[in-house]
């Protein structure tokens, strides 16, 4: 047999294989019935303290 062909590299089975990957987007989608309205009040705050302020 040829030495060459039985020689393989244990590289990629050294280092133990990463758990699943979060996708970023999977990540954020839970907490957007939290952070929306949030920042959707904070935003209405902020203008009708705007025109307030400039009345």
């Amino acid at each position: 047999m040829n030495p060459s062909a039985q020689h393989t590299t244990n590289a990629a089975h050294d280092s133990p294989t990463p758990a699943q990957e979060q996708d970023a987007v999977d990540a954020i989608v839970p907490i957007i019935p939290i952070v929306l309205p949030l920042v959707g009040g904070v935003l209405m705050f902020l203008l009708a303290f705007i025109a307030i302020y400039m009345a």
